[in-house]
This record gives structure tokens, C-alpha cells and sequence, in this order.
């Protein structure tokens, strides 16, 4: 890896807004460092970077389980000296509210906030040694507004927004830019799980979250935006 690139860490990098993600980030002249809990799909990512000219290092890992998550940080500690950007986008749907089992509950705050505490955890102080860092935290439309049945995930993607408005405010002075991105529905196999009623050409596009994230690192040093909620046009009511 040519040391001078910018390397980015992307969670949920195998598909949908993750894999839009990383081949964007890496067309941008990012060393992609791609974690998900599949290699296969990670290795198919991969391929298509490279063969767009791009760079990647691949770590498959359940993020749920904290020994897995440290060992992956370490192992980007020992070969990479900065982190420039991170994508916190890893997450699941399960669908329900108090009726729901507990387990389930449990494994939804796990993934979609316990997780990305964890990474932050390593991952801040890195950026904080090195004055500078973007902090994308991939929450959801549910993370502003809570829908019927899907309380967990709300409670969830809640607590992602709260986390992240937290560190938006205490880590400006570190230099370290802090956003919460917050879509609607994406058309992603989440979307589907989630029981969408849109089709997909009317749903917002993960590249669109990208190009959000893009744009949001081309601001003035001195612009700072706290979140951004991205809405399909055929679900505003």
C-alpha cells in the first residue's frame, strides 16, 4: 500500500450502502479497508475495486463479537498509520416492538449501536492523535422518527444519532468532523427484509449516500454538518 493514500474503514462493506460506499470512496483515492462478516461478498467488493484502479484491505468479522472487532482494529493499527474517514454502516432490521423476543432486541442494539460504540472507541483516538478524521454514522430516517413495529430498530438507530450528535460536539476541537446520515428507505436487501412499500427505482439509491458522504468532504474545513435526513419522494407525507 503506497503510504501517502488516505484510508478509509467501511463496516458493512459487502453490499448495499457499504459496498456503494467503498467503491466511492476508493474511486475518491482511499485505501478501502473493508469489514463485513462475509468474505466471499468482501472479495467480490474487492475485485471490483481493483479492477477500477483502487486499493482494499478485506477483514471479515462479526462485529457482535467484541474480541472478533478488537483483533480486526489491531490488526489495522499494525499496518496502517492513520484512519482518515470511517463509515459506522454495519446493521440489521428485525421487525417488532414489545412483543418482539428479547434475544432479538438485544442482538439489534448489539449490532447497530453497541458495535459502532466499540469501533469508535478504537478508532477515536487514533484521529485524535492525528488532528483530523470524518466520522460517518449511517443511521436511518427510524433513528429520528419511530415507527410503528419497528421499535427495536428505532431504539437502535435513536441511540446512533444521540451517540453521534455527542461526539459531533465534543470532537470538533480534535478536528475530527462528526455526521449522522439518517435515510429513509434504500433500496437494499434491508429495504426488502424491512417490508418496503416502494419499488426500487423510487427509493433513494445507495449511491446517493455516497455521493452525500462525497460531497460532505469537499466543505470548507470550517463547515460543519451535524446530520442528514434523505427522504424518498414517494414516502413524504
Amino acid at each position: 500500500m503506497d503510504s501517502t493514500k488516505k484510508t478509509a474503514v467501511i463496516t458493512g462493506a459487502s453490499r448495499g450502502i457499504g459496498k456503494a460506499c467503498a467503491l466511492g470512496l476508493a474511486e475518491l483515492g482511499y485505501h478501502c479497508i473493508l469489514i463485513s462478516r462475509s468474505l466471499e461478498l468482501l472479495e467480490e467488493v474487492a475485485q471490483q475495486i481493483h479492477r477500477n484502479g483502487g486499493e482494499s484491505s478485506l477483514f471479515a468479522v462479526d462485529l457482535t463479537k467484541e474480541s472478533e472487532l478488537l483483533e480486526c482494529i489491531q490488526k489495522i493499527k499494525q499496518h496502517y498509520s492513520a484512519i482518515d474517514v470511517l463509515v459506522n454502516n454495519a446493521g440489521m432490521y428485525i421487525g417488532g416492538n414489545l412483543q418482539m423476543e428479547t434475544d432479538d432486541f438485544r442482538l439489534q442494539m448489539e449490532l447497530n449501536l453497541m458495535a459502532n460504540f466499540n469501533l469508535l472507541k478504537e478508532v477515536v483516538p487514533i484521529m485524535k492523535a492525528q488532528k483530523s478524521g470524518y466520522i460517518f454514522n449511517i443511521a436511518s430516517r427510524a433513528g429520528k422518527i419511530g415507527f410503528s413495529n419497528s421499535g427495536a430498530y428505532s431504539a437502535s438507530k435513536f441511540g446512533l444519532v444521540g451517540l453521534s450528535e455527542s461526539l459531533y460536539r465534543e470532537l470538533a476541537e480534535f478536528g475530527i468532523f462528526v455526521t449522522a446520515i439518517c435515510p429513509g428507505w434504500v433500496a437494499t436487501e434491508m429495504a426488502d427484509t424491512a417490508g418496503s412499500p416502494l419499488a426500487n427505482d423510487e427509493m433513494i439509491q445507495p449511491e446517493d449516500i455516497y455521493k452525500t458522504m462525497k460531497f460532505l468532504l469537499e466543505l470548507a474545513p470550517n463547515t460543519r454538518i451535524k446530520e442528514i435526513i434523505i427522504e424518498a419522494r414517494e414516502s413524504i407525507s
